[in-house]
């Protein structure tokens, strides 16, 4: 090789060292730190046992598509449960939105949550997150649908009626409050984004608030959030009419951070299935007492179908633009 030719291989390899670095065989629609080699569209643990993580204190957040307080107080007895459990303490880390529960997964400060169905695609790309659990009862999988809500004294009847009309979704990456409108309403006759501007209340509640409150004519949402509301007396059941209802949808899910130590993680999963919701639990998640295994490829498919047929994605490029949607909201 002549001079001249080593130098310019030099200045290749210099330009471009990620591509002998980079051993990942696959990733999916993970972001760029976590790899797939296992093709199971989750992180690999890291192959490094120093960078396991094996904390006395577990943090766990909740997703807040409710009121912050209220679902910490539904969800202390699991809490509870599992400090006993694996004899580590378990705190909670609050946040102010679902983009900031994901960013805390990937940085490292908390390390379980619960987190919508939408999320929850988000935290497994962009945070490495691995669902573990998904609410149901002897009989299975507990699911949830879309409704698309007006108020009962409003003329709406079906959803073409509310072309032009001001319609609340709740985040871009919500499920049943803004990619399966997308995907679903075109074939009712009604195409967001050309039929109406949606308006993005940030939450469910705000949704549901707001149409009961005239702010919205209608707006999509998920039901057992409704539910929850009205039984609380937050809102009442009678004052809306559903015009329209989805088929089920997996309810959002319980994930733990991808590089926790290998018997932490086993115990945290032996715990989780053995625990039974009390009564008050089992009230305020309509009826189901337990959380059981997920398997995300699988559970997962109907609400990444949906994602994709609307135009969206669960990779790192949407999660920016939705965290710095979550942030303008705060100004």
């Amino acid at each position: 090789m002549t001079v001249r030719a080593l130098a310019a291989a030099v200045i290749v390899a210099a330009a471009f060292p990620a591509l002998g670095q980079d051993a990942c065989p696959q990733r999916g629609d993970l972001d760029t730190i976590y790899c797939d080699a296992d093709g199971d569209l989750l992180a690999d643990p890291p192959k490094d046992a120093s960078k396991l993580k094996n904390p006395d204190t577990l943090f766990f957040t909740n997703s807040p598509l409710d009121d912050p307080a209220v679902f910490n107080k539904l969800m202390q007895p699991f809490v509870d449960h599992l400090a006993s459990c694996t004899g580590r303490k378990v705190r909670y880390y609050d946040v102010y939105s679902s983009a900031a529960a994901i960013e805390a997964m990937r940085a490292g400060r908390m390390h379980l949550g619960t987190m919508s169905s939408g999320d929850t695609a988000f935290a497994v790309n962009v945070a490495g997150a691995h669902p573990l659990g998904i609410r149901g009862d002897a009989n299975g999988p507990q699911g949830y649908q879309l409704w698309m809500i007006v108020r009962k004294d409003s003329p709406f009847q079906k959803l073409s009626d509310l072309k032009g009309k001001r319609v609340a979704h709740t985040t871009p990456s919500s499920n049943s409050g803004n990619l399966a409108p997308r995907a679903l309403f075109a074939a009712e006759g009604l195409v967001p984004d050309k039929d109406y501007k949606p308006l993005f209340s940030g939450k469910h509640e705000n949704s549901i608030s707001g149409v009961a409150a005239g702010d919205y004519d209608a707006a999509p949402i998920a039901h057992d959030i409704l539910v929850r509301m009205a039984e609380r007396g937050v809102v009442k059941a009678d004052d809306f009419r559903v015009i329209w209802k989805s088929a089920n949808f997996a309810p959002g899910g319980l994930s733990m951070v991808h590089d926790l130590a290998p018997a932490l993680e086993k115990k945290i999963r032996e715990c989780t299935y053995a625990f039974r919701y009390p009564p008050e639990m089992q009230k305020g998640f309509q009826g189901a007492d337990r959380w059981l295994p997920i398997d995300y490829r699988k559970d997962w498919e109907l609400v990444r179908r949906v994602a994709k047929e609307s135009g969206q994605s669960f990779n790192r490029t949407a999660f920016d633009k939705e965290k710095a949607r979550a942030e303008a909201s705060k100004k």
